[in-house]
Formats: structure tokens, sequence, C-alpha cells
């Protein structure tokens, strides 16, 4: 695995992700109250935190350190997932 795959693996999800979201908000414009804006936010901040850990990598073993970047991306969406998933199901 190298550099410019994370790298582009970071902008696809985070980005799909954020896209989802934002699709739900067109689509339910009053059920989405501010919470999914919130959820797009700690996207947008896991983003910019995975972005920063890449382009300053710690010294000693790359790959170790990028598969642990990796399993925190996919750990964090994961996360993320479940609370719009819990906001999608909300009765209102």
């Amino acid at each position: 695995m190298n550099l410019r795959n994370i790298k582009k693996d970071i902008e696809y999800f985070i980005g799909e992700f954020i896209d989802d979201c934002s699709l739900f908000i067109a689509l339910n414009p009053k059920k989405a109250d501010g919470k999914v804006s919130g959820i797009i936010d700690e996207a947008v901040e896991l983003y910019n935190d995975l972005k920063a850990k890449i382009n300053h990598p710690a010294e000693g073993a790359k790959k170790a350190y990028y598969d642990s970047i990796r399993k925190e991306m996919l750990e964090k969406l994961d996360e993320l997932s479940e609370k719009l998933s819990t906001v999608v199901s909300e009765e209102k």
C-alpha cells in the first residue's frame, strides 16, 4: 500500500460520507435539525486530522503507521455512520 492510495482513500471515503449526509439534509430538511450538520463537522475534523497525520508521519515503521491510520479512518467512519443512522431512524 502506498501513500498516494491512502490519501485517495481518505478523500474518497470521507467525501462519500459527507455526500450521504448532504443528501439526507436535502431530502429531509425538517428531520435534519442541525444534528446532521454536527456529524458533517465531525467528518471534516476527521479528514483534517488524518491528512495531518499522513503528511507528518511518525518515526519508525511506516507501513505499520499507515495501517493504523487506515484502521482509525474506518473505525471513526463507522462511528459517524452509526450516528447518522440514529438520526435517520428518529421519529419526528
